[in-house]
């Protein structure tokens, strides 16, 4: 756990939509790939809770469910998922880490708002993960490909989405999301 967080019976005493950028962080890091083949770019972490690399939520969460059968494992625990998509050079980062989710509609910043507001610290991050920019991006999300891919492009990075949608698999979009993932990736990486 890193410095200044506090804990109440093993578990963060803060609620989950309050979780801050440096915890979600802090969480990824410790399954970053030494060799980053791909960055898998999603919306944000959601309200929920329910976060991808949160290693005692359910393998049966939706993009982390997902993202398996693109691996093409079933695995029982997140952890041992976790490990798959390390060893594939595979990290999923967030365009924002304020959860966008549940955003009323009529809030003062909207979902796009607030990823574009926080564009230069996810810029930050992928020169972290890809200094060269030569790891290639896929993007997951209607609005995330549409705010970010021709930014990302412009600045540099390969974006394989190439224009293509990758709605997020929930709410009956589970075989859209695999259809639709597959065919971006598929030909781009060595699978």
């Amino acid at each position: 756990m890193p410095e200044g967080f506090d804990m109440i019976d093993g578990l963060p005493s803060w609620e989950p939509s309050l979780y801050n950028r440096d915890y979600y962080l802090h969480l990824r890091r410790e399954r970053q790939p030494a060799d980053i083949k791909l960055v898998i770019v999603a919306e944000s972490p959601p309200a929920s809770g329910k976060y991808f690399y949160d290693t005692t939520g359910s393998p049966k969460e939706p993009l982390f469910a997902a993202l398996m059968l693109q691996l093409d494992i079933a695995p029982t625990t997140k952890v041992d998922g976790l490990l798959e998509l390390q060893k594939k050079g595979w990290i999923l980062i967030d365009a924002t880490y304020q959860p966008v989710d549940k955003l009323a509609k009529d809030a003062s910043l909207d979902r796009d708002a607030v990823i574009v507001r926080d564009y230069p610290l996810l810029l930050g991050d992928l020169m972290g993960l890809t200094p060269d920019r030569s790891v290639p991006l896929v993007l997951i999300k209607a609005n995330v490909c549409r705010v970010l891919e021709p930014q990302l492009s412009k600045d540099g990075f390969t974006v394989l989405n190439g224009g293509r949608a990758i709605y997020f698999p929930s709410h009956g979009r589970q075989t859209d999301f695999k259809k639709q993932f597959s065919a971006v990736v598929s030909g781009s990486l060595n699978r």
